[in-house]
């Protein structure tokens, strides 16, 4: 059993993620402007950068843009999807082996009527609310610059990235409580995040590839947010394609979250 001073499961879900959650916030109401810059004005001046300028040399084809009338039309949804990626893995790495092996403060959280599970669903759930509010901005400050086609598609695209944060939040999350260094963090960044960033299709249309790389592509989870956000934000959504995309990031969350919890589990047996 984890060091529990309680039988686990005291209180409710519900309880305990609320009572989790507090703390969570409470820590980044006083760490907040650390982050301003790299969650939301450099990623606007990267979409600027590669959209904007760069997109000014880029033929504006649809049929080779996936429907998109421009690059920047084309790289935006691509962008803010890697974008909630790169949040929620961030900030589901050094933090979760800070609490466990620096301040331990999830060993203090377990000596109350917290479970592990309330410890994964609070600290995912804040995770999630940095990756809702970075990507909501985002799409906000983008809509004067007439890269979305309807109204209601930007709204479902945003859902579509908060799940792609959620889905990789609990995936980092499983790692980071396995680890006993934090070396292997560099390891998930330049083999994990950065490929899954310049090869997912939030660049360039993955059939760049050609076929059997297209079709790895295809495989890697950040491609089917990637996917979604795109299909909506263009208002081309191919609704049997964006089935599929949905069901992988559902069934990843729930994979990452008996992931999370069995990792942090074990983690923390004494």
């Amino acid at each position: 059993m984890a060091t529990q001073t309680r039988p686990a499961g005291t209180l409710t879900p519900w309880q305990g993620f609320a009572r989790q959650y507090d703390y969570w916030l409470t820590v980044y109401k006083r760490t907040w402007r650390g982050g301003v810059i790299s969650s939301f004005a450099t990623p606007l001046f990267y979409v600027l950068a590669m959209g904007v300028l760069l997109g000014g040399f880029i033929d504006a084809d649809p049929d080779t843009l996936e429907g998109a009338t421009s690059y920047l039309a084309f790289i935006v949804p691509g962008l803010v999807a890697a974008h909630a990626m790169t949040i929620a893995v961030s900030e589901s790495t050094y933090p979760v082996m800070g609490a466990i092996k620096w301040h331990k403060t999830f060993f203090a959280q377990l000596a109350t009527p917290l479970a592990v599970r309330d410890l994964v669903n609070a600290f995912v759930g804040f995770v999630v609310f940095r990756v809702a509010t970075a990507c909501g901005v985002f799409m906000l400050v983008l809509a004067p610059f007439g890269v979305f086609e309807t109204w209601w598609g930007p709204v479902v695209a945003w859902l579509a990235q908060v799940l792609v944060g959620t889905a990789f939040s609990l995936l980092a999350f499983g790692y980071s409580a396995r680890l006993k260094s934090e070396e292997g963090f560099g390891v998930l960044f330049r083999l994990g995040v950065l490929p899954l960033t310049l090869f997912s299709g939030a660049f360039f249309p993955i059939s760049n590839l050609g076929p059997v790389l297209e079709w790895v592509a295809r495989l890697t989870p950040l491609w089917h947010g990637v996917s979604l956000s795109r299909m909506f934000c263009l208002d081309t959504v191919d609704w049997p394609l964006a089935a599929v995309n949905l069901a992988v990031l559902l069934a990843l969350c729930v994979l990452g979250w008996f992931w999370s919890v069995r990792g942090l589990d074990k983690r923390l047996e004494v």
